[in-house]
């Protein structure tokens, strides 16, 4: 146990190189009320409803602050939650927005679960983990006979930029690229789409046209009130189409819904 959390991975309860614990509080503050935090949200609950109605266990893989968790917990108060964080600091925050969850500290190319779990989310977790093909195994090993799983990555290697350089990404992905990794680690493709679609423009001309190097990931995340509305407005859109059943064929982000088979 370290700090009252069940710890699988102790020696990286602390530091390790995937992501940097002192970004958790700020973080904390910024999620509720960002644009990009609230409508990965409504895709998430949305794909659950869509293609796993009846999972009544789910664990987040790097859980973070517990954003995610705490609105799964009330889009869907009778599914027993788990989170896992390798940063034991994040499961602090966690575990305040998040009373009934089971949290534990863990690595996740450790995964000590099998056949447990009804359904896995890791959102934007895969790209600030090297092995990544390693981690994928493991939530396949950790999820029931046709156990669903939900991942969200950053996309679009062209756009890698020093805002990934600080946010602790080891790449940005493809969608051939990350279908084929979730296939040969035995899963069979529900959906892919891409999002943060109709801002496109604008992610690019930050992140291509815009010379000053950042060493500060929350810095995209600090936007007036009357932006911040403005690109919600605009993802609300975007989800509206998703919803329709299009897929989007480009996007920063890429939403990937898979089946264990």
């Amino acid at each position: 146990m370290i700090e009252g959390f069940p710890a699988f991975s102790p020696m990286l309860a602390r530091e390790n190189e995937g992501f940097k614990p002192g970004y958790f509080p700020e973080l904390a503050k910024l999620e509720e009320a960002n644009f990009w935090f609230r409508a990965r949200n409504r895709l998430i609950f949305w794909a659950i409803r869509r293609h796993f109605p009846n999972a009544s266990k789910f664990m987040e893989v790097g859980c973070g602050t517990g954003y995610v968790l705490s609105g799964v917990s009330s889009e869907f108060p009778e599914m027993e939650l788990w989170g896992s964080e390798i940063h034991v600091s994040g499961l602090g925050f966690a575990a305040s927005r998040v009373k009934d969850a089971h949290l534990v500290q863990m690595d996740a190319r450790e995964m000590p679960f099998r056949e447990e779990f009804d359904l896995i989310g890791a959102f934007d977790v895969l790209e600030h983990i090297e092995e990544d093909e390693v981690v994928l195994e493991k939530l396949h090993d950790a999820l029931k006979a046709g156990g669903g799983i939900m991942l969200t990555v950053p996309q679009h290697p062209f756009l890698w930029s020093e805002q990934d350089v600080a946010a602790c990404h080891v790449r940005r992905y493809t969608k051939k690229e990350l279908e084929g990794k979730l296939e040969a680690a035995g899963f069979e493709i529900l959906r892919s789409t891409s999002f943060v679609s109709l801002l496109f423009p604008l992610m690019m001309a930050s992140r291509l046209l815009t010379k000053q190097k950042t060493t500060d990931p929350m810095s995209e995340l600090r936007l007036s009130n009357i932006t911040n509305a403005l690109f919600e407005s605009v993802m609300n859109c975007e989800a509206t189409m998703i919803k329709l059943n299009f897929s989007l064929p480009f996007g920063g982000s890429l939403l990937l819904v898979g089946k264990k088979t």
